[in-house]
């Protein structure tokens, strides 16, 4: 098992930064994948960005290529999102999940991942 906690998340003015972070704890000695995805009100939960556990191979949504970057520290069980001149359509609930690879990764697809953090808002304001 492992656990995942969010935090990071808060209000923000459009074309400001934010930092998510995603903390792992229990069997993190696995090696897992880690993506971030989120859903704003309304709307299905979709994907955002990934790592491997080697943080050598990233995935972003394009919607968001170019203004946030994924990255990890295993050596603190950590993954963060650097947000970037975010946007009001940034605003959203987000999600860090962990894919342990057991069945293969298909980083974008929320179904691959199997535990999940409980979400931390971000609001844009325009």
């Amino acid at each position: 098992q492992v656990q995942l906690v969010e935090s990071g998340g808060g209000l923000v003015q459009a074309g400001g930064s934010l930092r998510l972070s995603c903390a792992a704890s229990g069997r993190t000695s696995s090696s897992y994948a880690v993506g971030w995805f989120r859903q704003a009100p309304g709307k299905e939960r979709e994907f955002v960005a990934a790592v491997s556990w080697s943080a050598g191979i990233t995935y972003y949504a394009d919607s968001v290529k170019g203004r946030f970057t994924i990255s990890r520290d295993n050596a603190k069980n950590t993954v963060y999102l650097q947000m970037n001149r975010v946007k009001p359509e940034d605003t959203a609930v987000y999600y860090c999940a962990a894919d342990p690879g057991l069945n293969g990764w298909a980083p974008r697809r929320d179904l691959s991942y199997d535990y999940w953090g409980q979400g931390t808002q971000v609001t844009v304001s325009s």
